[in-house]
């Protein structure tokens, strides 16, 4: 009876490995017929080139005052005077945000001497969205005639790139396609199934006209402060492993 016992012990721990045995079996053959196969690698990418629809600014109000209290006043004054401009502008609450509040004192320095301090600088800087383009120009003149001394930037946007991204994938495919029968019958072969696709992609706006504060003064005799948005480039890049066959 104990011997029984010791053989059906046995018999159910290599059960199991019964099991396992041809699973791992298989999927080394697999291994192993992937390594056979003559495979391409290949890269390619779209690019779609749309006109803007939003643009996010920076403004920004920096004011002195002899004692913390009094910069904070004056900027106090001037941020609020330019919020109401930004919502007589039309931006919406929702697109305006503040970015940075800073105060720092101001020193003077003499050779041998400890800083002198002579007073202090609020800086009080709003992030804002733009999303109709006709009014950008407009916008600042208004912003900047109620107070705001600082413009750090314009960076145009979409308020929705999906259908760009989409035909940017859709040309990054076709180009990848043609690339790879180009490699395919260089090399005396055809190309045969896909057997990986990957995507990686960036979104990439052109280059920006910086406009600070001297330009839009300067402008301030025009009409409106012209701005110029250009296009986007949305650019998708895909990778791709074929297989080659004879």
């Amino acid at each position: 009876m104990t011997d029984l016992r010791r053989l059906l012990a046995a018999a159910a721990l290599a059960a199991p490995l019964l099991l396992v045995a041809p699973a791992t079996e298989a999927a080394q053959a697999d291994d192993a017929a992937l390594l056979r196969l003559t495979t391409l690698n290949i890269q390619a990418d779209g690019e779609v080139k749309v006109e803007p629809d939003q643009a996010t600014i920076t403004f920004g109000v920096q004011t002195q005052g002899k004692t913390a209290a009094e910069a904070m006043r004056l900027n106090r004054a001037k941020m609020a005077a330019s919020l109401t401009a930004l919502k007589t502008a039309g931006i919406e609450g929702k697109d305006v945000q503040t970015s940075s509040l800073n105060l720092n004192g101001q020193y003077s320095y003499e050779p041998n001497k400890s800083p002198t301090l002579t007073g202090y600088q609020a800086v009080n800087q709003v992030t804002i969205t733009v999303r109709d383009l006709t009014k950008l120009g407009t916008t600042i003149d208004a912003v900047t005639s109620a107070g705001i001394n600082q413009v750090n930037g314009i960076d145009f946007g979409l308020s929705d790139p999906k259908t760009a991204e989409d035909e940017a994938r859709r040309r990054a495919v076709k180009m990848l396609a043609a690339r790879a029968d180009l490699y395919a019958a260089a090399a005396g072969m055809r190309i045969g199934r896909l057997i990986n696709l990957s995507e990686g992609g960036d979104y990439q706006p052109p280059a920006l006209r910086h406009v600070g504060f001297a330009d839009a003064r300067v402008k301030m005799a025009e009409a409106t402060t012209p701005v110029e948005p250009g296009q986007l480039t949305v650019r998708i890049e895909v990778s791709a492993t074929y297989e080659l066959a004879k």
